[in-house]
């Protein structure tokens, strides 16, 4: 699996989402068997949040990897806005780690900007590095502007990852923002990078020009969605894969290469930004 140097940590460009995972007692063994075989596959990040079934995604992680070694998986959590600041997000940190079972956090995220300034933040994640709580620290959902005054902030050019929304049929990352995190060597981490169920992402797997590449190729539509996003530098994708088949069609997608006949084809039916364009997020 090819990885992405963040200095101290070093990241796969995929992993597995942990969003809804834990909501459905039904499906624990099932869940728990995809994120194992994700481990054996290379998926070796694990994302989730304190907010994903407040706390039921971290808790069922936590037992999926209980016996497994510490240094074959990474974590990343997210803290709730409000709980961003001095108050309180020692307690939530703690809190997510042990849910996760875990000593620490590979990496540690804002979920969303709140009311907590953005300079406070940035000194709690610095003093949860100095515990040995996190690795490294990063952000969830911010546009240009809130990264271009998070790096003006005293430690702010630390973080270390911003996780958006980005696939296919949501490019406007691609017009300023990726770019910006590029230069600034803080990687991307796409979130939904299928699109969520339903029309929309059914829209994409049914577009006609996303099956002319999926024929071209011998794959899945699904596959081609994911190598689409894969193809940017400085970029990590989390699908969720609480399913087997899954796990195994996503480790099968980061090895496919878009040429220039495909991204031509997929241009065209899905343009790139010509402009500025607000953030989307879920």
């Amino acid at each position: 699996m090819k990885t992405l140097d963040l200095g101290c940590l070093s990241l796969p460009v995929l992993g597995q989402g942990g969003w809804y995972m834990g909501d459905d007692p039904a499906l624990e063994s099932s869940e728990g068997s995809a994120l194992r075989l994700g481990l054996e596959k290379g998926l070796s990040l694990i994302d989730t949040a304190e907010m994903y079934g407040s706390g039921r995604s971290e808790s069922l992680i936590g037992r999926a990897l209980e016996g497994i070694p510490r240094e074959s998986y990474l974590l990343c959590s997210k803290v709730y806005p409000h709980n961003a600041g001095h108050a309180q997000i020692f307690k939530s940190c703690e809190a997510s780690l042990r849910r996760l079972k875990t000593e620490f956090l590979d990496l540690y995220l804002l979920h969303w900007r709140g009311s907590v300034p953005l300079e406070e933040t940035i000194e709690c994640m610095e003093e949860l590095v100095l515990r040995d709580r996190i690795r490294r620290w990063g952000v969830s959902n911010l546009d240009l502007g809130d990264m271009r005054e998070l790096l003006s902030l005293p430690g702010g050019e630390r973080c270390a990852v911003n996780q958006i929304l980005y696939h296919l049929g949501s490019r406007g990352a691609e017009y300023d923002l990726l770019p910006y995190l590029r230069q600034n060597h803080i990687a991307a981490m796409a979130y939904c990078p299928l699109a969520q169920a339903g029309s929309l992402r059914r829209g994409l797997v049914l577009n006609p020009a996303v099956g002319a590449v999926a024929k071209r190729h011998e794959t899945t539509p699904f596959a081609v969605l994911l190598a689409f996003v894969l193809r940017q530098d400085w970029l990590v994708a989390i699908p969720k894969a609480g399913r087997i088949e899954h796990v195994l069609a996503n480790a099968q997608a980061a090895e496919l290469v878009l040429d220039e006949a495909d991204l031509t084809l997929l241009d065209g039916a899905f343009p790139p930004p010509t402009r500025r364009q607000p953030l989307d997020i879920v």
